[in-house]
């Protein structure tokens, strides 16, 4: 495929009569295009395509007909019908009204060029940069950013249907990329055994069948790993998906000894104490990069995805970033990312509202000092002694950072001052009061619970991070704060948009890339829905309640 850069043409003005009488009172696709003009052009996604070949379909018309298909959830197939068929979506692509379209399967390729290319930010970064010059989002405003789950497009698998499909994954691809060597190595008995998807067959249901199941299965894929080691083959097998997905799984689930009166080596199942920790497992053979994670009440295999997005009272409310990670990532290691990325977009915001997930004390540092301030709650502190109304909590102690003393609620002065780094590699300062002290307090059951003899400690963060942390956590409380932070509220009513509306929830696809180009063009597809309703001065709608509710406000 070649691509030509031809300028981007008006409407054909039979186009133009026919789709203005077919909808008198406006169309969104006819104000996007009437009022936005083109959003995106063919320079835009050069990278993409040769400059020899046969001419492809003009890419930004592709990256158009991407976002108008998430914005109305449709398959592939349903949108490049929607381009044959539909006068809107003929009038904003600039088509004749007799033009045949293109084939569904151009779609995909497109969004492949994208991924290969690392181009998929191109569908919302060029929106954004359009809404910036004709000036509907600036930087040095307000706003927020939240998260939510996004399921994987695999089937949850339990611990033996997880190993025998993993091998049936890689024989089944295996036998498509080397068919004739398959056919050498496979056992006959392996024809039924793997034959058909796993969840199809019935697994043995008592305890001593089903572990001896596994053994059988662990030998099979240790049997295939050892062939391939011994192989003569030009294909590179070691980084086949599915071969990946059979060395970790085993790794993970089985070990193998060698047996020292017989020499041959032995299966052993581990048992469910010994696994790794859930979120480090691949959970199906089929995406490697999904992930379990359990939060509150909440398990999912999955991704997590950040949508971050501007809230000015006086602005359109746009989506300014979108960043999709493995379920395990946690919100806090996403900030620093989001803070840089839109600082590199030059969408800065002055303020950014986020929940107590997104906010530690060493960003309350950092994050004024590239201009953006952090408004979120900090987590409180987890001891025992901040949930108990009577106890002595860090908060009660006073630090003498000249001096490197702590001075208890009792006036006694630290011993001990040790400066180190925990596993994290984050600094932090040991504290250590003298045993006698501690041993002859009359309100030592309210500080500590060391045995006797024992001392209490504390845990001091670096002195600018306490002393952030511990003003944040005093303005937190005040009624003012509270006022200003119902700001973030609003991104639960946008990720609620997202899921309900556009498909957010779960992903179409299987891997990170993939699904992080369908939460991209989710988000540039709101934004065209939201850009759509400020032309028009349609006002955000309010939340809705019941009519019962709504009798206890009247």
């Amino acid at each position: 495929m070649s691509l030509s850069f031809e300028p981007i043409l008006p409407v054909p003005p039979e186009t133009v009569r026919v789709a203005k009488a077919a909808f008198p009172k406006g169309n969104p696709y006819l104000t996007l295009r009437d009022e936005l003009g083109p959003i995106f052009g063919d320079a835009d996604f050069a990278c993409l395509f040769a400059t020899n070949g046969q001419p492809a379909v003009p890419p930004w018309q592709l990256a158009l007909v991407t976002l108008m298909q998430f914005r109305e959830n449709l398959s592939d197939r349903q949108a490049a019908e929607a381009v044959r068929s539909r006068i809107d979506w003929k009038y904003v692509l600039g088509l004749e009204l007799t033009d045949a379209g293109f084939d569904f399967s151009v779609l995909s390729e497109f969004r492949q060029r994208l991924i290969e290319h690392n181009a998929s930010e191109l569908l919302l970064e060029r929106l954004l940069e359009h809404c910036r010059k004709v000036g509907l989002i600036r930087a040095r405003g307000k706003q927020r950013t939240d998260s939510t789950r996004v399921l994987a497009s695999i089937r949850t698998l339990n611990r033996l249907e997880l190993m025998a499909e993993t091998l049936r994954a890689t024989l089944n691809e295996l036998a498509t990329v080397a068919p004739a060597w398959v056919q050498q190595i496979a056992l006959p008995a392996w024809y039924k055994r793997y034959g058909q998807r796993i969840e199809d067959s019935r697994l043995p249901e008592a305890t001593e069948k089903r572990e001896a199941y596994a053994q059988i299965v662990g030998a099979d894929g240790y049997y295939l790993l050892d062939c391939l080691a011994q192989a003569d083959m030009s294909l590179k097998w070691e980084a086949l998906p599915t071969v990946v997905a059979l060395k970790a799984t085993w790794d993970c689930y089985y070990e193998r000894k060698v047996e020292t009166q017989s020499g041959e080596q032995a299966v052993r199942w581990k048992t469910k104490q010994e696994l790794k920790r859930a979120g480090e497992r691949i959970e199906s053979p089929y995406d490697l990069e999904a992930r379990y994670r359990s939060r509150a009440d909440t398990a999912w295999t999955g991704y997590m995805v950040h949508l971050s997005e501007t809230c000015d009272d006086d602005q359109c409310h746009l989506i300014t970033h979108v960043v999709t990670t493995p379920a395990t990532i946690h919100e806090i290691d996403c900030t620093p990312v989001i803070h840089q990325a839109l600082i590199n977009k030059e969408l800065a915001p002055q303020e950014h509202f986020v929940d107590s997930a997104y906010v530690d004390a060493q960003l309350l540092v950092s994050s004024p000092k590239q201009g953006i301030t952090l408004v979120g709650p900090a987590r409180p502190n987890g001891s025992w002694q901040s949930r108990k109304h009577d106890a002595f909590a860090l908060s009660q102690f006073q630090v003498d950072w000249q001096h490197q003393q702590a001075i208890c609620p009792q006036g006694k002065r630290s011993t001990s001052w040790v400066e180190s780094v925990d596993h994290t590699g984050s600094s932090y300062i040991k504290v250590r009061f003298y045993p006698q002290d501690c041993a002859n307090c009359p309100v030592r059951s309210q500080c500590t619970k060391v045995k006797p003899g024992g001392v209490r400690s504390l845990k001091l963060k670096p002195q600018e991070e306490y002393e952030a942390l511990k003003a944040a956590r005093a303005v937190h409380a005040t009624e003012a704060w509270q006022q200003r932070y119902k700001r973030r509220a609003g991104i639960e009513g946008t990720i609620s948009q997202a899921v309900r509306a556009f498909g957010l929830r779960q992903t179409r696809y299987r891997g990170l890339a993939k699904t992080h180009l369908q939460n991209l063009a989710i988000a540039a597809a709101m934004n065209i829905d939201r850009l759509i309703n400020w032309i028009n001065g349609t006002p955000r709608a309010k939340t809705r309640i019941s009519r019962f509710a709504a009798l206890a406000e009247a």
